[in-house]
């Protein structure tokens, strides 16, 4: 893999690759873009087959976390960081702490958070080392878990799909397939589930699948089956990618609307065959943006109802992406990217005018001081 052609062909600004042999901690963090604002996104922990495949997954993380964050109208740029190593056997206080030492290192250009595979307690640790970490716990004055948040912001946005496809909002009725039944899908499955949606569910987990199953009335669903599912919706709600050559042709659903990251394995392809077929697809950082918007609140002094109304406007961003892609006739991906990319640069044209200004004012300022200086007899 080339590094330093992948970085340049994604617009990456700084990629941090931290070791500490005592702790066992392996962990990449990625910069895409800080024009907004610092770089705010979340540390993965996956148990990556290859150091190839860890880079290439935090850089597409990041470099979504700058276009959810402006599509979401947030003052952040994008950043993300993952962790090497098995969630579930490698966790301890000192591979956390260790890894806030890195995020300390870095001066506050990255923020970190918690994703797939770490948790808010992780959080803590990591806290003890830097100040640059969202997603603590209320009691030290943090958020918690923002899982709700981006389960609301998710079901909000499917709204506004089915509003788009159907003509009204309501979720009554419609059968919805969830993939993944992590801290979100599970939250998404209770918020349908009250909705009056009917509901299947698939997830490696069998012990946490059943359990959800049976609290809100889902039907188990085999992992590979979900895809050929004759659904209203598909939430992907796990790891990305899964959106690809080989789905794409099981797919008898309506929408993909769905809070995974990186949903589509190829954006651009993707979208177009979802196009083609007929899919109206939710972008995913446009409708998974709830976790976001509710760690980016902690910066300014945590609101929960602030949080939650913003999270709810998803809607109308979405619907705005979903309006424009239609006129344009282009796939909804493309159109949520340059709905991301208009506000980068409008800001980018603003800082450079304002710098182009102040130096001008200051050139004029020494030249009226020289000035001064020469008249003075």
């Amino acid at each position: 893999m080339d590094i330093f052609e992948s970085l340049e062909n994604r617009g990456h600004e700084q990629v941090v690759f931290s070791s500490d042999p005592d702790t066992g901690l392996r962990a990449i963090i990625a910069i895409h873009d800080t024009t907004l604002g610092p770089a705010l996104g979340g540390c993965r922990m996956w148990n990556y087959k290859k150091e190839s495949d860890a880079l290439r997954d935090v850089l597409r993380l990041s470099k979504g976390m700058t276009y959810k964050a402006a599509v979401a109208g947030l003052d952040l740029g994008g950043g993300k960081s993952v962790i090497i190593g098995n969630s579930k056997t490698m966790k301890n206080e000192y591979l956390f702490r260790s890894f806030g030492r890195f995020v300390q290192g870095l001066g506050g250009r990255y923020i970190t958070a918690e994703d797939v595979g770490t948790s808010v307690s992780d959080m803590e640790w990591v806290r003890r080392e830097t100040k640059y970490v969202t997603g603590i716990s209320r009691a030290l004055g943090g958020s918690g878990d923002p899982s709700p948040v981006t389960a609301l912001g998710t079901f909000t946005g499917m709204k506004a799909c089915v509003k788009k496809v159907f003509g009204s909002d309501s979720l009554n009725g419609r059968k919805i397939a969830i993939q993944g039944m992590g801290h979100v899908g599970t939250y998404l499955v209770e918020l349908l589930y009250k909705a009056g949606a009917k509901l299947y569910v698939s997830d490696i987990d069998e012990d946490k699948l059943k359990s959800v199953a049976k609290k809100y009335a889902c039907k188990v669903v085999n992992n590979d089956k979900i895809y050929e599912l004759d659904v209203d919706i598909f939430a992907p709600c796990a790891m990305g990618g899964i959106i690809n050559d080989d789905t794409i042709p099981k797919l008898k659903c309506a929408i993909i609307a769905g809070a995974a990251n990186n949903q589509l394995e190829k954006e651009k392809k993707h979208g177009k065959a979802l196009l083609d077929k007929g899919i109206l697809y939710a972008p995913d950082y446009v409708i998974n943006a709830g976790g976001l918007i509710n760690v980016y609140n902690e910066l300014q002094g945590y609101n929960r109802e602030r949080a939650l109304t913003q999270a709810e406007d998803i809607y109308r961003i979405l619907t705005d992406v979903l309006d424009y892609a239609e006129k344009e006739g282009v796939p909804t991906p493309i159109a949520s990217n340059k709905y991301a990319e208009e506000r980068i640069k409008s800001i980018r044209r603003l800082k450079r005018t304002f710098i182009g200004e102040k130096k001008i004012y200051i050139e004029r300022r020494q030249d009226r001081s020289a000035d001064s200086r020469r008249k003075k007899p």
